[in-house]
């Protein structure tokens, strides 16, 4: 077993039909068409609506210092590079206000018939033990990260993901400034 580690800068950016941003897509499984999970930065230039995925459970973290206004009908979410991950039906429609100018947002997204997820911000050190088989994924934000598995460290570059396929039992330790921690289980 071994990580996948994939940088930002690697990845060519893919704009948006809308003209208002572009996402660069880090991770996709099995593979980019028809993914069960998939993960991705996105550079939002402008204030607009999300695009719609049925039967998808997203999950959306904001990276840099702006802040994010997301309408789902009578509900209103801030978000800053501070706040917990938000997770909302794919099929809701999201208007998004940028509130600070352009902006980096992390998003991971998961077909709900076929897998569940969590993600949630991580800072200092942390030891995770899996309880089921998952898969684990970390993304550093600004700063380098550590991630501990078998007595092997990887170091995890600012703005890069690391992520494998791991057994029930897996303990891992993390030590991170800033970074997001996903589990899928499939």
């Amino acid at each position: 077993m071994s990580w996948e580690l994939v940088r930002v800068g690697d990845v060519s950016p893919s704009p948006w039909r809308n003209g208002g941003g572009v996402t660069r897509e880090l991770a996709s499984w099995p593979g980019t068409e028809d993914w069960i999970w998939r993960m991705s930065v996105a550079s939002v230039a402008s204030s607009g609506p999300f695009s719609r995925f049925e039967g998808v459970q997203r999950w959306f973290a904001v990276l840099g210092a702006g802040r994010v206004r997301l309408s789902m009908g009578d509900q209103t979410h801030e978000l800053t590079g501070h706040s917990p991950p938000l997770c909302f039906g794919g099929a809701v429609p999201v208007d998004c206000q940028l509130l600070d100018g352009a902006t980096q947002d992390f998003n991971m997204m998961v077909r709900c018939d076929q897998a569940a997820a969590t993600m949630r911000r991580i800072s200092g050190g942390h030891d995770f033990v899996l309880s089921a088989p998952k898969t684990i994924a970390f993304y550093a934000i600004d700063s380098a990260a550590s991630v501990g598995l078998d007595q092997n460290i990887l170091i995890v570059p600012p703005h890069s993901l690391a992520w494998q396929a791991l057994p029930a039992g897996a303990a891992l330790q993390v030590s991170a400034p800033d970074a997001l921690w996903m589990e899928i289980e499939l």
